[in-house]
C-alpha cells in the first residue's frame, strides 16, 4: 500500500473510532471538547477554543455558556487585555471531563477484551508509539 492510500485509510479508519467511541459520551461533543482543550492546555479564550476546533466564535461562546452555567468552567479577566476573558476549568469541571473519559476507556476497553486477540492487542500496543509520533508531527506541522 502506497504512502497516500495508507494514509487516507489511517484518517477514515481513526476518525471512525473516534466518532464511535464518543457516542459514549453524556455531554454534547463541543462542551466535550471545550473541557478537554483547559485541561490540557490551561486558560484561554473562547476565541482560542474556536480556533482550535475550527468552529465559530459564535459555536465556541454557545458551548462555553452552558459549561459556566453548570459551573464547570469559570473566567477571569485576560492579563493582557481586560476585554477577554480567560476560561480556566474549574473542580467540577474536571470531575465532569473524567468521568466521561473514563466512560470512553471502559467502553472501548470492553470492545478491545471482545474483539482482539492477545497478538491483535500487542500489534495495538505496539502502533500506539507510532501514533503519537505521527500526531506530535501533525501537531508541528
Amino acid at each position: 500500500m502506497d504512502d497516500a492510500r495508507l494514509a487516507e485509510e489511517l484518517r477514515l479508519t481513526i476518525g471512525q473510532l473516534v466518532r464511535t467511541v464518543r457516542t459514549a459520551d453524556t455531554m454534547p461533543p463541543g462542551e466535550a471538547a471545550v473541557l478537554g482543550y483547559l485541561d490540557r492546555d490551561g486558560a484561554m479564550t473562547a476565541a482560542d477554543i474556536a480556533e482550535r476546533r475550527g468552529v465559530t466564535h459564535q459555536s465556541a461562546t454557545k458551548a462555553v455558556g452552558e459549561l459556566l452555567g453548570r459551573g464547570l468552567v469559570r473566567t477571569e479577566a485576560h492579563p493582557l487585555d481586560r476585554r477577554k476573558l480567560l476560561l480556566h476549568l474549574t473542580p467540577a469541571g474536571s470531575s465532569r471531563l473524567a468521568e466521561e473519559r473514563g466512560r470512553r476507556a471502559e467502553w472501548l476497553g470492553a470492545a478491545i477484551d471482545d474483539a482482539l486477540g492477545p497478538e491483535e492487542r500487542e500489534v495495538l500496543v505496539a502502533a500506539l508509539p507510532l501514533l503519537a509520533r505521527l500526531n506530535e508531527r501533525l501537531r508541528a506541522a
